[in-house]
């Protein structure tokens, strides 16, 4: 599960990864099950990272199985969509353009979404 506060601290959030496009940056977590070592690993890099997270417009969708939290997207329309297996822990860095930045198979640390995200035109641009 993603940090409460982090969660909190993003709401509202628009209601598909779609209705996201141009508002939100969106890290994409998918899993077989909730006890899945990689996202328990990625909500580790990610606790405390809440005021750095909403500085950065980012969103944080969770499929876990079936089930899908941050977004009112399907599990399957977003496996399909991603091409992610459902087998297996997968993240997505998706830039606010809606195109994919950064996947890995293993959790993302912090540091790493920041510089991606900071390195980003619309990022760069929103900072002048």
């Amino acid at each position: 599960m993603i940090p409460l506060l982090l969660a909190a601290a993003l709401a509202p959030v628009p209601a598909t990864v779609a209705k996201m496009r141009w508002e939100r940056r969106v890290l994409l977590l998918s899993a077989p099950r909730a006890d899945d070592a990689g996202l328990a690993g990625q909500r580790r890099a990610l606790a405390g990272w809440d005021a750095a997270a909403r500085e950065r417009d980012l969103a944080v969708v969770t499929i876990v199985g079936d089930r899908v939290s941050g977004a009112d997207d399907g599990a399957a329309g977003l496996r399909k969509r991603y091409r992610l297996p459902a087998g297996r822990f997968v993240a997505i860095l998706i830039g606010k353009d809606g195109g994919e930045k950064l996947r890995s198979a293993k959790p993302i640390a912090a540091e790493v979404l920041a510089e991606t995200i900071d390195a980003m035109p619309m990022r760069r641009a929103g900072e002048r």
